[in-house]
């Protein structure tokens, strides 16, 4: 590509030798989750949340188990100020949990901020400003020491605020751009701003490290959160607290990493939405832990619904293909997955193993509200016999045959490749019962009577080809009996090459499903028969396969 020259790395590595983080396989424990949905989420969007919609989102994010919900920048516009006066006048906001409001380090704004939290029981507040080399340079124009003295100047009056007005205030700073800052001025100005707030047990400071701007790979980003962690005054009261956005697709490896290197709180939103890529998407994230057996702490199991209302409220779409949540994510077309994926079932199911396994699932989907029939297994022209196979089997209770599994496999994947479209469970069935099931032309079997004799004779009566016919032979058992009267009558040769049957347990479980194969001049020929009397069924089914040669042969 053109111009690579004007680009250049704007990060910077600290000073740090022995990476602990490197050591450390898995995040094993939940952090303490932030939701900035109302706040990141919704400045990113083209029309910003209603009052009402901001009240009902944030009671879906109490539902899902958020014990601190950041609410937006009170001192910014009346619907801000309102939603944060709303909650806490009406009681909305549980014991157990904090809401969070964001405000510069300027007077006016941080008087405006605790006049909107007056009175509330459990509240964060969040001061940040900013203190990249860029912004230094290009925004402020200011030296270190001035930065410093914003951060410090702000940190007194919310300290100064706190003590004026009623209410339970906790502290949060965010050293804004902190990935374009270098390490060591990060570490000064946040240990300046903890020097004024003097953090204790009972009082503890969250540092929150943004990802402001994606500038670098994870891995940068988990040395610097390291360095902070391993330097921060008052670190056994300091929480640290990661907010990464996703300007390089790697929100997620960031925020995953940043734990492994020491920190305490994570920072997101539902989706990842929010500004530019948005941020990191805290619903990846819980079920990326839940798949290692690691509790979020977050009741995520209902995806759809949660799905529904976020889509509903903020106008935004999530991915077909977004980690766990989009409609495809759990979806097999690949013949070779789908098979893979029934014998993983099946496996289970037979008890090989109390843990999840199954390939190409890294998680059970009915676990966030979603279902096998309809979700996972999914028919194309690139679909194999086994998917079918399970379509029919879990959704309408056909257990094929396996040698049928793969005809009536064929039979679907060429419509499919046809029709140029994905085929959904109602219309797979509706292709293997027009094709297999009670097929009643050019043969239609109005009755059958059996004599014991010298083996079984059955009677068979039928119309075929516009005329009523009765044909009479024997065989070894009533099916054979009715075999051979049919193939004399049409002066046809075929044999019974398979026959099996179960009960129909989906629907009437009183009734009787057959497959029969049967096979002329080398070929195959299938028919599904269904009765509540299982003769009767197999009979049916016999019909449906001679019935489908006579078809061919007609042709």
């Amino acid at each position: 590509m053109k111009n690579v020259n004007k680009y250049t790395r704007q990060f910077f590595t600290p000073p740090i030798t022995k990476r602990k983080w490197i050591e450390r396989s898995c995040v094993e424990h939940a952090p303490q989750w932030c939701s900035v949905d109302l706040r990141d989420g919704n400045q990113a969007l083209i029309i910003p949340m209603s009052l009402g919609e901001k009240l009902e989102f944030f009671s879906e994010l109490v539902r899902i188990g958020f014990k601190e919900i950041e609410i937006g920048f009170p001192a910014a516009s009346e619907t801000e100020y309102d939603f944060c006066r709303t909650l806490i006048e009406q009681n909305m906001i549980p014991d157990d949990v904090a809401i969070q409001v964001l405000t510069q380090s300027r007077e006016h704004i941080i008087h405006k901020t605790f006049e909107a939290l007056k009175g509330c029981k459990n509240a964060i507040v969040h001061l940040y400003n900013s203190t990249s080399l860029a912004q230094r340079e290009q925004v402020f124009r200011k030296s270190k020491e001035e930065i410093i003295d914003i951060a410090v100047s702000g940190a007194k009056l919310c300290k100064q605020y706190r003590d004026q007005y009623e209410g339970n205030f906790r502290f949060e700073y965010s050293p804004e751009s902190f990935t374009g800052t270098e390490p060591e001025f990060a570490l000064e100005i946040c240990n300046a701003v903890l020097d004024v707030w003097q953090p204790s047990a009972e009082d503890k400071v969250i540092i929150n490290l943004p990802v402001t701007v994606q500038l670098s790979t994870s891995n940068v980003y988990a040395d610097q959160i390291e360095y902070m962690c391993d330097n921060l005054k008052y670190r056994e009261n300091v929480i640290v607290s990661l907010h990464p956005h996703n300007d390089r697709g790697c929100a997620v490896a960031d925020t995953e990493l940043g734990l492994l290197a020491g920190a305490d709180r994570v920072e997101g939103t539902l989706f990842g939405n929010g500004e530019r890529t948005g941020n990191v998407d805290i619903i990846t994230l819980a079920l990326n832990m839940y798949s290692q057996g690691v509790d979020p702490e977050l009741d995520l199991s209902d995806i759809p619904a949660i799905t529904e209302l976020y889509t509903r409220i903020t106008g935004m779409s999530v991915s077909e293909r977004q980690p766990y949540s989009g409609k495809l994510v759990f979806a097999a077309f690949s013949g070779s997955h789908q098979d893979a994926i029934t014998k993983g079932m099946k496996w289970r199911e037979e008890g090989h193993t109390d843990h999840w396994t199954v390939p190409y699932l890294p998680i059970d989907p009915e676990d966030v509200g979603r279902e096998y029939s309809a979700d996972v297994i999914r028919i194309n022209s690139q679909s194999g016999k086994g998917g079918i196979g399970y379509i029919l089997q879990s959704r309408f209770g056909y257990d094929l045959p396996k040698k049928m599994r793969e005809t009536v496999g064929y039979l679907v994947k060429s419509v499919s490749d046809h029709k140029h479209k994905e085929l959904l469970p109602d219309e797979v069935y509706a292709i293997f019962k027009q094709h297999y099931v009670d097929i009643t032309s050019p043969i239609n079997v109005i009755e059958t009577h059996f004599v014991q004799r010298s083996g079984i004779e059955a009677s068979v009566s039928f119309d075929y080809n516009g005329k009523h016919v009765t044909a009479t032979d024997t065989g070894n058992g009533r099916l054979d009996a009715v075999s051979n009267a049919l193939r004399s009558y049409t002066n046809t040769d075929f044999n019974i090459s398979t026959y099996t049957e179960h009960a129909l347990e989906v629907g009437s479980a009183s009734k009787a499903v057959s497959y029969v194969e049967i096979v002329s001049a080398g070929k195959s020929y299938w028919g599904t028969g269904i009765d509540n009397d299982i003769i009767t069924s197999s009979i049916k089914a016999l019909v449906s396969a001679v019935n489908n040669m006579l078809k061919e042969s007609s042709c």
